[in-house]
This record gives C-alpha cells, structure tokens and sequence, in this order.
C-alpha cells in the first residue's frame, strides 16, 4: 500500500504532461522513500530505470546500457554503449516523438566512478533538450553530494534542473496510516523511537507491544535499527566518531555550543562546523524562540517585556527521533545489549506495564512535535492560518525566571494562538490553562490572544467546563490528533 506523498506526486505528473524536456532531482536521507516514490510516479509509464552500483566506470556502463536496451530495444543485441555519452544521447533521441522517463536510482556512486559523468550529462542536456521529450530523474541518497555536486553552483549541471525534490521523513499522521495495529498513545510512542523513516515504520510488527518492538529493533544485537545510526554516519562522514560524540553530547541534554563542545572533548569552533554539516544531513537542528512581535532586543520598551537578543538563546537539538531514542537509550547500554540483556534494558526503559519507565519523558517532547505537525496539518486544511509556527523560550523580568511555550502560532503583528503540550497521565487540569494565560501576558502587544491545549489523558471536568464558555480557547485530545 502507498501511502503520503501526494503532494510530491501531483507536481511529478503536472511536469510529466508537459511534454518538455524535464530533469528532476531527487535527495534526502537513506531509506526516506525516494525510491518509493520514483516507482509510484513511472507506474504504467515509458521508463528506463537504472540504479548505480559502487563499482568502476566500466561496469557501470554495462550495467547502463543492459538496462537501456531491455527497456527500449529488447529484441536487439545487448552490446554496450562505447560510452556514457552515447548512452544518454540515445536516450534523448528515443524520447524524440514520445514520452521516455530516464531514472539514474543512486547516482553518486555513477559520478564517483567516473569523475567526468556529469559533465558529459551536461553536454548531452544542452545538444538534445529543444528536441527531446525526455523526463530525466537523478536521485540519491548522499545529500552532501547532491546538494553540492548536482545542485551546487559548481556543478556542470548546475542550473539545468528543473525541478527537485528534497524527500523529507513522514509526519505523525502519515506514519500512523502504517500502524494499523496500535492505538494513539502507541502510535506517539512509535513515532517516537522510529521518526517518520518510512523504511524504519515498516519494520514494526502490529501484533506485537511498543515494547516487543522495541526489543527486536533496538534492544537485540541483530536488530534492525540496532547499528543503523553509526552505520548511517560512516556512509556520509569521513570522521563519524566525532560526530558520534557531538550527537551524544546533544543526547545527554547539552543544548549550546561551548556545552556541546566541552562534552565531545574538542574546540567550539571545530564543533561548530561540525553541528552545521549535522543540520545539513537534518539529525540535528538548530532552534531559536519564535520571533514574536512584541519581543525586541534591548530591554523592557512600551510596557513590553523584552528578553535579550533571541540569537543568543538559539540551541540544538536532534531533529532525527530514531537517533535521539537510540543515542539515549541503545547507547549507553550497547554492552548489556550486546551479551544479550536487551530485555533488562527494554524493561528499565518502559517500565513493567504497559506505560511508565524513562519512555514517559522521552516522549513528551515526541507530543509537542506532533501538536506542531497538527497545526500544520490543520493550515493545509484552512482550519488555522498563521505566518509562523514554533516554540518560545525567554526571560521573565518579572519574576526573574525563565520561561517556555510549547508551542506560539502567530497570524499578524496583533493575533497570536499560544498552545501547551502535556504527556502524562493525569487529566490536564486548569492549572495548566491559567498557567498559560499567564506566559501569553508576557506579550501585551499581541491584543487577540488564542489557547490550544493538548493532552496525552483528556482534560480535567473543571476546565472542560470554563472552556465551554470561552471562544479563545480549543483542547485537542490525543484521539482528536488522529
């Protein structure tokens, strides 16, 4: 079954009956359904499909051209093309008078075996494309490589794209269509451990627990996911051991990057470099408060409670779930693991029953990126508007603490929606509501204020009840996330 990637498909097809040349890009992490993708989009269409193989010039070619010619001539002789450039250019002359999608499936590996491949590409585009109806689709799973040596300003083929997709993980929602067998709570918690690596959802067994799930992937030394971080880092960094620290320093609750640096045991500058190739490879992400319209640099202005410069308060954090699960969990324990004591380490993670254990707190954060994805979602709908979307942290003068929002959504300079995420048990009471109302004062210039809360145990009977006589004020139950 196929599932999300509508959008991604509607804009293929839109290019695809414009019987132009068309060359598309296609990038992003390993195992986030590219390939997928591809596949869906040339059903029951004209196509040659060729995955790249990490090997030498020359066996690629023949692999090339035994691709080409049992698609397009099977009945000729399978002899190969004298070069790539022959190769492409008839492709483009097969593409003349109908319709020919060309897919190089990994082609970094291409490039690399021969250093001129793109070049002669290049040639080939400019000499056929006026003539040619060929619908060129280059993908690969190395984004430093395609960003830089597709897409960058270096490249030859630079500016000859005309389109590209960055294919980015599954939302919640979108992972849940694949969890059949779970309820909500489960489905967070799932998303939680795996992020929204189509690939890695696959792997779960919707007839066993989170728990059991658990252990196959992570907690046993034949599991799926059990090496897949370090394995994912050696195949796009040339120094994975530091990353490897930088990223478990971040794990462990370092958020800046003197405390990023001092934990991984080297200089803030090489850190910093480092984290900003982690961000390009989107495990790790940068994060600063929301800009807010009442919120300056400089000090307490018109009434207004002004925190200091916000690009001082920006931090880290790991974007990538299945990484952060595994760096906090499957990390530290690699050696009981390892001598086949995954089950103890599962337990101390979970908790005997069903809920409870470290998982608890692990997710909490997992919840707020989903209230965020639903806001989103609810946007697409035309069920929300707003310009931009994301958490607040700042300084109280006041009262002389620091303060968070999970989550601020802001329409115009006046009119802002302030939301709060709970992950516990608990009904979520009024205490949390007037908590709220309270933080969102910190910003008297916003004068239309909105509230949504959201709640892993429903709400409490007493706020059910002042909220029903409010038209500012929404609660989002986990079912209603669904």
């Amino acid at each position: 079954m196929f599932i999300g990637r509508k959008r991604e498909l509607e804009e293929l097809e839109k290019y695809y009956k414009d019987t132009s040349f068309h060359f598309a890009v296609f990038y992003g992490r390993r195992r986030v359904g590219k390939t997928t993708l591809i596949n869906k989009f040339k059903e029951n269409k004209r196509a040659v499909y060729f995955v790249a193989a990490e090997t030498t010039a020359k066996e690629n070619l023949e692999l090339f051209s035994a691709q080409i010619l049992s698609t397009l001539a099977p009945q000729a002789p399978r002899n190969p093309f004298a070069s790539f450039a022959e190769a492409f250019d008839y492709c483009f002359r097969m593409a003349e008078k109908k319709r020919l999608i060309l897919v190089i499936d990994e082609y970094p590996y291409l490039a690399e075996s021969d250093r001129a491949v793109s070049s002669i590409l290049q040639a080939a585009i400019d000499k056929n494309k006026d003539v040619s109806r060929l619908f060129l689709i280059l993908c690969g799973s190395s984004m430093s490589f395609m960003e830089h040596q597709v897409l960058g300003y270096k490249s030859p083929l630079y500016g000859r794209r005309t389109c590209q997709f960055k294919v980015k993980p599954f939302n919640y929602y979108e992972c849940a269509e694949m969890l059949t067998g779970f309820n909500a709570e489960d489905k967070i918690t799932l998303y939680g451990m795996c992020g929204g690596i189509p690939d890695y959802i696959s792997r779960i067994n919707n007839g066993l627990s989170v728990r059991q799930n658990a252990e196959n992937l992570f907690f046993n030394p034949s599991g799926r996911l059990f090496e897949e971080p370090s394995s994912l880092l050696k195949q796009e960094l040339k120094f994975p051991q530091t990353y490897n620290g930088i990223i478990a320093a971040i794990a462990c609750g370092a958020s800046r990057v003197n405390e990023i640096a001092s934990k991984a045991g080297i200089e803030t500058s090489q850190c910093s470099n480092m984290l900003t190739t982690l961000t390009g490879l989107e495990i790790v992400k940068k994060e600063s408060p929301i800009s807010l319209p009442s919120v300056k640099s400089g000090g307490k202005v018109g009434g207004d409670f002004l925190p200091a410069n916000p690009a001082r308060k920006s931090i880290y954090r790991l974007a990538d779930f299945m990484f952060r699960f595994w760096y906090q969990f499957v990390l530290p324990d690699l050696s009981r693991i390892s001598m086949g004591f995954g089950k103890d380490v599962s337990v101390e993670v979970f908790g005997k029953r069903v809920s409870g254990g470290k998982i608890e707190t692990y997710t909490g954060p997992v919840f707020e990126e989903c209230a965020i994805q639903f806001l989103w979602r609810e946007m697409a709908g035309k069920r929300a508007m707003f310009k931009t979307l994301g958490r607040w942290w700042g300084t109280n003068p006041k009262e002389k603490k620091e303060e968070e929002i999970d989550l601020v959504a802001v329409a115009d300079p006046s009119n802002a929606l302030f939301g709060e995420c709970k992950w516990k048990t608990a009904f979520t009471g009024c205490d949390t509501f007037i908590d709220l109302v309270r933080k969102s004062e910190l910003f008297p210039r916003i004068t239309k204020k909105r509230y949504m809360l959201f709640s892993k145990s429903n709400f409490s009977p007493e706020l059910k009840k002042i909220v029903a006589k409010r038209e500012d004020t929404v609660l989002v139950s986990l079912a209603e996330m669904f």
